[in-house]
């Protein structure tokens, strides 16, 4: 007796097949889907980028078509699952500890004072690492909040938020395991302080910091569903580069909505520029790009 072949079924690829061609109106489809569900925009000249990925991943399941991988997407919660899984690959989590000396300066220096300010009145304070990847950013920031406090003699009455769309990059910024090579971004005074091997052979942010700091899977194109006036600073960095100049400015306007009068907006230098809000100043020098709340 013969079976007929359950077309919604992948077909399995030999190992060294070569990805199929994937035509204009395929592409156009899934710029599409990408846009829809997570508001990243991918210019034409990125087609081979998401060729590989989708490629790729398709092989990984067993699917030979963009368009049958594409229906398992988009229907029912194994397509839902899946669809964590694709993303993870569409993004590139390019991060590292202490990335950018010139804005971590600037927080340091002009936040990290008035932050300290609102805990001797009594207050608490919060910082949130937006697309923090794998977790060195915001690992980053609890480090030089934690050491400003002490220095300053200030009760650490702070805490620090990251979020990322990726729930494969947060698994390991839960962990705050990482390889040893990473270590080298972090200043010989500060891994004595806050990192400790392990036996897989590489590193862990200690127990102390990592309770200071929690991590959240959240799409960044609904920052203005956050509740209003909760965050002293917000570090944005890498972020605006998936997304188009209108969904940039979207997402800066919603990201007004969380920062208390006198909290600030550091975004990565370059990202956007022209951005204005009537709540918002510009504040940094040349190397940083960054704003300060003025008003409700």
């Amino acid at each position: 007796m013969t079976v007929a072949a359950d077309q919604t079924l992948p077909n399995l690829w030999a190992g060294l097949e070569k990805l199929p061609e994937m035509d204009e109106q395929q592409f156009e489809r899934w710029v599409s889907l990408l846009r829809e569900r997570t508001g990243m925009s991918l210019p034409r000249e990125r087609k081979s980028f998401l060729v590989t990925s989708v490629g790729l991943r398709m092989r990984e399941l067993g699917y030979s078509t963009y368009q049958s991988y594409y229906d398992f997407l988009t229907s029912g919660l194994a397509g839902n699952v899946e669809w964590t899984a694709l993303v993870d690959r569409l993004t590139v989590h390019e991060t590292r500890f202490f990335r950018d000396p010139n804005a971590l300066a600037f927080v340091e220096q002009i936040c990290m004072p008035t932050m300290a300010d609102r805990i001797r009145r009594g207050g608490h304070v919060q910082l949130w690492s937006a697309g923090c990847s794998t977790g060195e950013e915001a690992f980053t920031l609890a480090m030089l909040m934690d050491r400003y406090l002490q220095r300053e003699q200030v009760s650490k009455r702070f805490g620090v938020i990251g979020s990322d769309i990726s729930l494969y990059s947060l698994a390991t910024a839960k962990q705050g395991a990482y390889p040893m090579r990473r270590l080298k971004y972090i200043a010989p005074e500060l891994r004595d302080d806050y990192c400790e091997t392990i036996d897989s052979g590489g590193f862990r942010i200690n127990e102390r910091l990592r309770r200071r700091v929690c991590f959240a899977q959240f799409n960044i194109l609904h920052a203005a569903s956050t509740p209003a006036g909760s965050m002293d600073l917000i570090y944005c960095q890498n972020v605006l580069i998936y997304f188009d100049r209108e969904t940039r400015e979207r997402i800066l306007n919603g990201l007004v909505r969380p920062l208390r009068v006198g909290g600030t907006l550091v975004l990565g230098a370059g990202e956007m520029i022209g951005w204005k809000h009537p709540a918002m100043a510009r504040v940094g020098g040349t190397d940083v790009l960054a704003y300060r709340r003025i008003s409700e």
